[in-house]
């Protein structure tokens, strides 16, 4: 017997802005028939076509103090890495760390934090790694 992942959980101080900031970045909506509202303390998200993981904010009254120990690596569903970063940083998201050409010229990813800052990284995109794959052993293939 196995098990599956049920959806992401991301402890915050305010699950409502934090799922607010999030429904852009992934493209996703709340969950039908269950709004997210100012002063939930739970919120959902999910994606609309159903294929992505769902994402729940849950307030808790502890802040971030380290390095997330788990995050997120997301890939522009269309486009290439760098405008997809642009619109991320346009958003709101600052950059932690920035991995481009890591491994060479048109490779590697950049790590942002989000405003309660969770770490999360941004990949090339499908079609940029198949254009120029990475060299053996990259984390971003």
């Amino acid at each position: 017997m196995a098990s599956f992942v049920s959806h992401l959980t991301v402890d915050c101080s305010d699950a409502y802005l934090l799922s607010e900031w999030w429904k852009p970045v992934l493209g996703y909506q709340d969950v039908p028939d269950d709004p997210n509202l100012p002063g939930h303390d739970e919120c959902m998200i999910v994606d609309p076509e159903g294929k992505g993981v769902t994402v729940l904010f849950i307030e808790v009254p502890e802040s971030k103090s380290v390095k997330n120990r788990l995050h997120l690596d997301l890939r522009p569903r269309e486009g290439a890495r760098d405008p997809e970063l642009d619109r991320l940083l346009a958003h709101g998201a600052t950059v932690v760390a920035d991995r481009r050409g890591q491994y060479g010229p048109g490779t590697g990813w950049v790590t942002l934090a989000d405003p309660e800052g969770n770490e999360f990284c941004i990949l090339r995109s499908s079609a940029e790694v198949a254009e120029q794959p990475a060299p053996a052993g990259a984390a971003d293939a």
